[in-house]
């Protein structure tokens, strides 16, 4: 098993790097602003930017490396993201921080397409679902270990120095490696339209997933501050949030492999909704919080891949990478949504409304999940096509999924 990472493993290696130093910004952002008596609505739009930049970055990003190449746009973006990083040290300012956010999606969606890319190309037929397990692992070790670079807090800018720091020591086994450059392909998703049609609760999942994972991300840490964490306590919450997303996907798809996947969709819903109600309801430091906090992340992070693999029991294998494609849009779209959503209900109801708005879309999704399970047939268990944990990032990643080969 081991054997099938070797070729990957400097691309690995970098995306393991990459989310140490950069998988905080988002917490470190939102924590500054709000140390500084920033609202709720200004940090909400700062988060905005960035998914904005990645929604942006991701379908703008194939252009430059056909032209330039992987290891320079890679070099070029890492560069860029390492100077921005840098630069949010030189004065806090929330107009200033949303362009830099901005600037910092456009980067990450470029990495992404490089490292995934890549990852695609070397990964063998047989290895492709041990690689993209590899992947999703060194993603989200490196963000649940970054999150600990806010205890740096010694002076203000040491998050930010050793943040960059990884950021720019990541390009190191990329231009180091002596593997060949992927041949650039261009690989154009499925209209919204055309997923609604096959699948319309998957489209529908996709979309409010983004809603409440991108308000998570972008007020996680205001919500964690006004409940009375301390910094090291924020940094706990936030990465428990993203181990339990990790930890509870294996046990989530299981299920889903052999019950009908629209009733597993339907519980994953009906649990998230309760631990956010838990969450707006409980609003105080304690070990509690962060038990509630992984068992959030382990439910709603399970949603995407859930959802993703609903639509792809309504498709042919033809057109499973095209459709993995326009759901990651749809829900980067709606990341690019939540923050600022959800920080107009925080302004309006206190710090609770971060999750009454998680939890709040989460019902809705429950509803219409319930009124899809009235309309149509399940599809029988024979016939759907395996969960796999799928990564929330660019298009490009769903190149990796091995099902769509597998039923070629």
């Amino acid at each position: 098993m081991f054997s099938s990472f070797v070729p990957a493993r400097s691309m690995l290696l970098a995306i393991f790097m990459l989310m140490a130093g950069n998988g905080v910004m988002s917490t470190l952002v939102s924590f500054r602003l709000e140390s500084a008596g920033m609202r709720a609505g200004i940090i909400g739009l700062v988060a905005t930017s960035y998914f904005a930049g990645l929604t942006i970055g991701a379908l703008r990003a194939s252009p430059i490396i056909r032209r330039v190449g992987y290891i320079r746009t890679f070099a070029a973006a890492v560069s860029l993201l390492s100077a921005t990083t840098l630069a949010y040290a030189l004065f806090q300012n929330a107009g200033f921080w949303a362009l830099l956010r901005f600037i910092d999606g456009l980067c990450i969606a470029a990495v992404f397409i490089c490292l995934e890319s890549w990852l695609n190309e070397r990964a063998e037929p047989s290895t492709r679902g041990s690689v993209l397990a590899a992947y999703m692992i060194s993603l989200y070790a490196g963000q649940a270990l970054g999150q600990f670079l806010l205890n740096l807090d010694t002076f203000a800018a040491a998050p930010f120095v050793a943040s960059s720091l990884l950021v720019s020591l990541s390009v190191l086994p990329i231009a180091l490696t002596r593997l060949q450059e992927p041949a650039v392909s261009q690989q154009d998703p499925l209209t919204i339209r055309g997923l609604y049609a096959a699948s319309p609760l998957g489209v529908a999942g996709c979309g409010m997933t983004g809603l409440m994972l991108g308000a998570f991300y972008g007020l996680g840490a205001v919500y964690s501050r006004r409940v009375g964490l301390e910094m090291s306590e924020v940094a706990l919450f936030m990465s428990a949030v993203i181990a339990g997303g990790v930890a509870l996907q294996w046990p989530v798809g299981w299920l889903s492999d052999r019950f009908d996947r629209r009733a597993v969709i339907v519980a994953t819903l009906l649990g998230t909704t309760a631990v956010c109600a838990g969450l707006a309801w409980f609003g105080r430091p304690d070990p509690v919080l962060l038990v509630l906090g992984a068992i959030f992340g382990g439910l709603s992070f399970a949603l995407y891949p859930l959802c993703v693999a609903h639509t792809n029991d309504h498709l042919n294998a033809e057109q499973r990478v095209s459709a993995s494609g326009g759901l990651v849009l749809v829900y980067s779209v709606g990341a690019a949504i939540g923050p600022t959503a959800a920080s107009g209900v925080m302004m309006t109801v206190g710090v609770g409304g971060l999750f009454l708005f998680i939890g709040g879309c989460a019902l809705l999704t429950l509803v219409f999940a319930l009124w899809r399970q009235f309309r149509g047939e399940p599809v029988p268990s024979e016939l759907q096509q395996p969960y796999q944990i799928l990564p929330r990032t660019t298009p490009a990643a769903a190149e990796l999924d091995p099902l769509p080969r597998a039923a070629d």
